[in-house]
């Protein structure tokens, strides 16, 4: 069950109770209908806000919009369950088979279109032109955002710059000089607008409290993971992970951790295409880095349990785990990229 299917079946729900005079309400369309990952306070593995949309419509509260939709979207294949949140927000847990395979699904996805997967054409049509801006810090945010309003459809550029790419311009003494065009740029776009870029000793750490240092080197652990799974003999191909709900269950590898289910992961890669879209529409490159965190930060708790422990012969699942965490090293390398900033083979 992909969201875009979640979404044709609260259509029909929707169809449903309007055809047995429960709602009045125009029936949207599929595509109007929005599906996404559970907020604050949320649960399950999708949400919908369909029934704050048609409140107003109906006559009802939002809450009541629900409880008519829940009922007639409780027995849909695929969804195990239906809760409410919120004012109103439709929560959809999947079963474990449709689970399994939208998971499948992402992973082969994100493997198909690499470093590009999250790029679309939601904002096609739209033309921003930015003023041409000098200081380092504007233009590392001004030139971030011009390519990801290029990354979902829209034509972008700066001034006089045209449609090449513009590079931080470094500033004699400033902190590009300090610690290099990149780590600079990453400190630039990493700072919500508010707040003042890391400071040098801190881009130049190579510990887990640097986020710089984090994000390359996550991406650095799943080339290695390639690299010695191809010493063992085995290649990836999306599957069954072989880890169950509970990391502590039998299978390919022992209690590797907390979050070796690989959930937390898949969620984040998940998270990718509205990410960049979000940023592309709210021109807020800083949404990207601390997705890009997230993402880092998923695979370093995943990573133990890709490879074969010990005298153990490589399975599908481990087959399976190490092409999640190639999806996971593409996601890093597309966000990276989309900030000018290079992924290194090894650190």
């Amino acid at each position: 069950m992909t969201p875009a299917e979640l979404s044709l079946t609260v259509v029909r729900a929707v169809r449903s109770a309007v055809d047995e005079g429960v709602l009045c309400v125009d029936v949207p369309a599929g595509r109007d209908v929005k599906v996404e990952r559970p907020r604050p306070g949320g649960v399950g593995d999708y949400a919908s806000p369909v029934a704050l949309k048609l409140a107003a419509a109906s006559g009802l509260a939002p809450r009541a919009v629900a409880e008519a939709l829940r009922g007639r979207l409780a027995d849909a294949p695929g969804v195990a369950r239906v809760d409410i949140s919120g004012p109103g927000f439709l929560n959809f847990t999947l079963d474990a088979a449709s689970a399994q395979d939208e998971h499948v699904r992402l992973v082969r996805t994100v493997l198909a279109l690499g470093p590009r997967y999250g790029h679309g054409d939601a904002l096609a049509g739209q033309h921003i032109a930015f003023a041409r801006v000098d200081e380092p810090r504007a233009l590392a945010v001004t030139s971030a955002a011009v390519e990801l309003l290029r990354s979902q459809g829209a034509t972008a550029e700066i001034g006089s710059y045209g449609n090449e790419r513009p590079h931080v311009l470094p500033d004699q003494g400033g902190l590009p000089d300090l610690v290099g065009p990149e780590a600079a740029r990453w400190a630039y776009l990493r700072a919500a607008p508010h707040d003042r870029p890391a400071p040098a000793a801190e881009l130049l750490a190579q510990r887990d409290s640097n986020p710089y240092f984090r994000v390359r080197y996550a991406y650095t652990r799943t080339r290695a993971l390639t690299r010695n799974a191809h010493a063992l003999g085995f290649t990836s191909a999306p599957g069954d992970l072989g880890l169950g709900a509970n990391p502590g269950a039998p299978g390919p590898a022992a209690n590797p951790g907390p979050t070796a289910t690989g959930v937390d992961l898949l969620t984040h890669l998940a998270d990718h295409p509205p990410t960049l879209l979000r940023a592309a529409e709210l021109r807020a490159p800083d949404r990207v880095a601390r997705h890009l965190e997230g993402v880092a930060d998923a695979l370093l708790d995943f990573q133990h349990c890709v490879l074969p422990l010990g005298d153990e012969k490589p399975l599908a699942a481990h087959r399976a785990r190490l092409a999640l965490a190639e999806a996971a090293g593409a996601v890093l390398a597309g966000g990276l990229s989309l900030f000018g900033i290079r992924v290194p083979e090894y650190l």
